[in-house]
This record gives C-alpha cells, sequence and structure tokens, in this order.
C-alpha cells in the first residue's frame, strides 16, 4: 500500500507529527492503541473519521520507516 495519500506531517497539526490526513490521530497514537490490547474494530468504532485504508496506511508508513532505520540487537532477558 502507498502510504503518502493516506499519511502527512504539518508543522501546525500536532508539532508535525505523522497523523492520518483529514483527522488528528497521530500514527505514534494509533500504534499505541494497538500495543495497548485495542481492536481494529475497536480503534474504528472509536474514531469514526478513521477508514480502514487511512488504518492500512499506519502499519505501512511504520513498517516503511522500521526499515530506513538502523536496528539493534537487543540483550536477551535473563529469566
Amino acid at each position: 500500500m502507498d502510504w503518502r495519500g493516506y499519511i502527512h506531517a504539518d508543522p501546525k497539526v500536532l508539532v508535525g507529527k505523522p497523523v492520518v490526513k483529514g483527522t488528528r490521530l497521530s500514527v505514534e497514537f494509533l500504534l499505541g492503541l494497538f500495543a495497548a490490547g485495542w481492536t481494529e474494530e475497536q480503534v474504528l468504532s472509536n474514531y469514526p473519521t478513521l477508514t480502514p485504508e487511512g488504518l492500512r496506511a499506519v502499519f505501512a508508513f511504520a513498517a516503511e520507516s522500521a526499515r530506513e532505520e538502523s536496528m539493534y540487537a537487543l540483550p536477551l532477558e535473563k529469566g
């Protein structure tokens, strides 16, 4: 999916954080909801301005961003 039609950043909106176009929902915020255990249905029903396509664009944007970042090995937990 090409996220560019759905995600943008504007210094006047949420201090320039990437957001879903037409909303004030940042990529960071939406990913945090999923990390907290929310389902796609919960997110879409609680934020009716967000479309399924916009939500997929969040994941596409995050995936591309992660590919472009340096990854570091994390130490294994002793357990």
